[in-house]
């Protein structure tokens, strides 16, 4: 797989990968999200990913929707505590209608009022139904107690408080400040000639003055591990276990996805799946997740249980996360577990859409992507004794957080 790479004069940075397809996908990622908000933005950066499909100057709310969609595409957004990403999928012929559409929204939308007052409307409902489901909502919780008085820990969909009052000029003072073009990638996947990527970026892009990022993120303080319980009158018990921990330039990180994949991967024979679920019966839904970030990351347990089986499901859980502390994998139980994570791996970047997407995250990042052999040597090289020193750093008791909703 060899990806082309090449900057715009005014910063953007374009990354190309042919494939033989007649689908093809491109995105733009911008290095802005939650974390660069201000105290009185909560939810502003997720509002804008609403919002810029609302018109612009050339095109009604209903134009832009159907510029794509009346070709059998689509166009979508989404926003993380780090990034907003607007992105399509589309038939290779229609390459150039996707790319003149991503950069109308984006440096073109006008955000109508009467539209604004809508979109409040649809994400204050967004933001009940969250609250409605404590199996989601316990993770934005979680959230805030790890990274306590920090826009970490902000959730992205914001507060009503805030959101109520957004209008026109805080979008544009917020874009101003964040959707700078050194902070940008433009990655497309198809088959599609580098030259005609290029050409249409020019024309599409090329014209958008330079604009390099004026300010610095807020560092993120120290993490000091706290537990809370809160009552919700909830059938099932909900519960995380977790911690901050390594980010995304750490070298340990690829051996704590090792560790995690083990323990709470999508894989049914993760040792909590087997142990709560398979063995016990005691949680419909246990999983762990490790996400880095550019300074931090987050790993994190979650189960849920009825009031009879909770206090057996948490035991159980540390019985594991004690396992992994104290008994090193053998040479098998290692083997296997790296050919699993490979495996997943190897499978995930066959979705040409999701592969164009850790792409661009890669190059936002890095500026450069590694090959699926280079990542599977990485993990071919972890020991037993690496995971083991990994698993007493993350795991150990006194360096986890837990959140309770009873």
């Amino acid at each position: 797989m060899e990806y082309q790479l090449q900057t715009l004069s005014n910063g953007i940075r374009a990354v190309h990968l042919q494939t033989k397809s007649k689908v093809a996908h491109c995105c733009v990622m911008i290095n802005a999200g939650t974390r660069d908000e201000l105290k009185d933005e909560h939810g502003l950066a997720h509002f804008i990913e609403h919002v810029i499909f609302k018109g612009t100057r050339r095109r009604k709310a209903f134009h832009v929707m159907s510029r794509l969609e009346d070709v059998g595409g689509e166009l979508n957004a989404y926003t993380t505590k780090e990034e907003t990403v607007v992105h399509a999928t589309f038939l290779k012929r229609d390459f150039s209608r996707a790319v003149e559409l991503i950069a109308d929204i984006l440096y073109q939308s006008t955000f109508p009022s009467r539209e604004l007052e809508r979109e409040k409307a649809v994400i204050l409902d967004e933001i009940n139904s969250y609250k409605d489901s404590p199996s989601e909502l316990i993770f934005d919780e979680f959230e805030e107690l790890i990274y306590p008085n920090h826009p970490f820990g902000r959730n992205i969909l914001g507060s009503k408080r805030c959101l109520t009052h957004f209008g026109k000029n805080d979008i544009l003072r917020f874009m101003e400040r964040t959707y700078n073009t050194d902070q940008m990638v433009f990655c497309s996947v198809g088959d599609i000639p580098m030259k005609r990527v290029m050409r249409c970026l020019e024309e599409c892009f090329g014209h958008i003055e330079s604009n390099n990022r004026p300010y610095r993120r807020t560092p993120i303080s120290d993490y000091v591990a706290l537990s809370a319980e809160k009552k919700k009158n909830t059938f099932q018990e909900h519960c995380i276990v977790g911690c901050a921990t390594y980010n995304l330039t750490h070298p340990k990180r690829i051996g704590l996805h090792l560790l995690n994949n083990i323990l709470g991967g999508p894989g049914l024979n993760s040792r909590l799946n087997m142990s709560l679920r398979e063995r016990k019966g005691y949680a419909y839904n246990v999983e762990s997740s490790y996400t880095p970030f550019s300074d931090t990351g987050l790993f994190s347990i979650y189960f849920g249980s009825d009031r009879a089986n909770f206090d057996k499901s948490l035991s159980l859980l540390h019985r594991e996360l004690n396992l992994l502390r104290t008994k090193q994998l053998g040479i098998l139980q290692l083997s296997k577990a790296k050919r699993q994570l490979i495996g997943q791996l190897a499978i995930a970047m066959e979705n040409n859409e999701a592969l164009m997407l850790n792409l661009a995250r890669s190059i936002l990042i890095y500026n450069a992507f590694d090959t699926f052999d280079a990542i599977s040597s990485r993990i071919e090289s972890i020991s037993s004794s690496e995971l083991l020193e990994i698993a007493n750093e993350v795991f150990a008791i006194d360096n986890l957080s837990t959140l309770i909703y009873k």
